[in-house]
């Protein structure tokens, strides 16, 4: 099986980046997991948006913008050094957050590299990173139709706890619970 890490985002991957949102951008794929990168496309440079991942770890600076610590990721797969995905991972969140539809995992392949596990792998890489912060119970949400997603989540150990129309997106959504230790300790079997 194919390795997969956890990378922070540097300057030296810009072009590479870049590459992965012109990518999901294409095929018209949500850009889910990637911190705002986005953003980059239109209103801030690939610069100003690490400076912006730097400052979304300060808890100050969150607070002021009623927000959670979070820290994103590239997935990069070791064999040839290329971003197959993101994640973005919160901690911290307050029962406000989480009523208002925080969750604590974005995560996305892009559209070349699905179907090849690399979701399970990603997700399982984002949960080590919450044990890692303390937290022990996550909340994911996707949306309804967005099957593969779904499926990813309850392989993982989701326990759906409602579906309801997401307030932000207007789009019928699921929200499940995972326990991080439960699920890491099947996962890696």
């Amino acid at each position: 099986m194919e390795k997969l890490v956890l990378e922070r985002p540097t300057i030296d991957r810009k072009d590479d980046a870049f590459n992965y949102l012109e990518e999901n951008i294409k095929r018209n794929s949500d850009l889910n997991g990637t911190g705002n990168m986005d953003r980059c496309l239109k209103e801030m440079t690939y610069e100003e948006w690490l400076a912006e991942l730097e400052k979304k770890k300060d808890i100050e600076y969150v607070k002021q913008r009623k927000r959670c610590l979070s820290e994103t990721f590239f997935v990069v797969r070791k064999q040839d050094n290329r971003i197959v995905g993101m994640v973005n991972i919160r901690h911290h969140i307050s029962k406000e957050q989480i009523k208002s539809g925080v969750s604590h995992i974005g995560y996305g392949i892009r559209p070349t590299e699905r179907r090849k596990g690399y979701a399970k792998m990603a997700l399982y890489l984002a949960l080590l990173e919450e044990q890692k912060l303390g937290e022990e119970k996550v909340l994911l949400e996707c949306t309804v139709d967005n099957i593969g997603s779904n499926k990813t989540i309850i392989a993982l150990g989701g326990i759906l706890e409602k579906t309801e129309l997401d307030k932000n997106d207007q789009l019928m959504t699921n929200y499940y619970w995972i326990n991080v230790k439960d699920s890491l300790k099947k996962y890696s079997k």
